[in-house]
């Protein structure tokens, strides 16, 4: 004998029926999956695992992944801007010194060209010392080194040697362009 459940048998049950149903199948796919995700973090956890199981490699820290990325280069244009920043970074640093701010001013005092070069000189020795000293890589204190031997090249004189000059190169004066002489061309007729 067959038995009808009377709610099955009104013509509005069936629909109900499948409804219910994809709802239980629905159910049990977000059980499944939920037990399927806490098995996956059990097995990533390191305190649960056996201790066969092969260590992860490390992971370097953010402090070296920076120093990393720092130490990289990273095309000729990135490059040059990250010295002129180390470069302004040592020039805020370092122009307020006393030592440095005294060797300016007595530069600006001096009574005689011979004098005023002389102290310029050592306010450059000292300017460019006390950055090179303070600059964290070794292109930066390369740089320091030409700009030094630039701006103390600056002054020499090409005309006038002195002996603390002599170390240095002499720059090559410009050679001055001759006039012509109209007085000494002669007419010359066309034809």
């Amino acid at each position: 004998m067959i038995t009808t459940n009377p709610a099955l048998s009104h013509p509005k049950s069936g629909y109900i029926g499948l409804r219910a149903m994809k709802t239980t199948v629905l159910i049990a796919a977000i059980v499944l999956t939920a037990a399927a995700v806490l098995r996956a973090q059990v097995a990533t956890n390191q305190s649960l695992r056996p201790a066969s199981a092969s260590p992860e490699p490390k992971m370097p820290e953010r402090a070296q992944i920076d120093q990393i990325f720092k130490e990289t280069s990273l095309g000729k244009e990135a490059d040059e801007r990250r010295l002129h920043i180390e470069w302004r970074q040592l020039q805020n640093q370092v122009i307020n010194d006393r030592d440095i701010v005294a060797a300016k001013q007595a530069a600006n005092t001096a009574r005689t060209d011979f004098e005023k070069r002389e102290r310029l000189r050592d306010y450059y020795n000292i300017y460019y010392d006390r950055m090179r000293v303070m600059a964290r890589s070794s292109a930066m204190r390369t740089a320091i080194d030409q700009l030094k031997m630039q701006h103390i090249g600056q002054l020499t004189q090409a005309r006038v040697r002195h002996e603390t000059d002599s170390e240095l190169p002499t720059p090559s004066p410009t050679p001055k362009k001759k006039k012509e002489n109209r007085r000494t061309q002669k007419f010359r007729p066309e034809g």
